[in-house]
């Protein structure tokens, strides 16, 4: 894959750090393992659902945490539970794996379901009223006259 050079945005945009880092740690991790295989769906405009294909792990093998702006999903696999016979193909993946997501502001872990080996974790975005856009209402009449601050200076 490809290294790109983020350093010349870097210095022309402020406040994206997050942005940046969080592009350049995508790109490192695009070689890694992709398991368990997941679907991604946006159900509304403020709904998301992510499905992990955990076939084979119990709800106490897996574990969910949340953190700010950081879903991560753990599945520990007791490897001496293996069955009494000797197997001839090994094809079911039965390995621990850890899988972050990263999360966007203000969106935060809904529900979260085990059901015939897949995971379903719903997310919600709540924007809080004061960062919604507002309509502001315009006035006629005439401008407001600017402040003189002279005036308290000089007593």
């Amino acid at each position: 894959m490809r290294q790109f050079d983020l350093t010349p945005y870097r210095r022309s945009a402020i406040g994206f750090d997050r942005l940046f880092d969080m592009l350049e740690a995508n790109a490192r991790q695009a070689t890694t393992e992709n398991y368990p295989p997941f679907n991604l769906e946006r159900l509304a405009d403020d709904r998301y659902r992510i499905t992990l294909a955990v076939a084979g792990f119990s709800r106490d093998e897996i574990e969910l945490t949340a953190q700010q702006n950081l879903l991560l999903v753990k599945g520990k696999k007791d490897e001496q539970a293996t069955g009494v016979g000797a197997f001839l193909h090994l094809g079911i993946a039965n390995r621990s794996f850890e899988r972050r997501f990263e999360l966007a502001d203000f969106v935060r872990v809904d529900d979260a379901r085990l059901n015939d080996g897949l995971l379903t974790v719903d997310l919600v975005r709540e924007v809080p009223e004061s960062m919604k856009p507002k309509t502001i209402a315009i006035k006629s009449g005439a401008p407001l006259k600017a402040i003189d601050d002279s005036t308290s200076k000089a007593a």
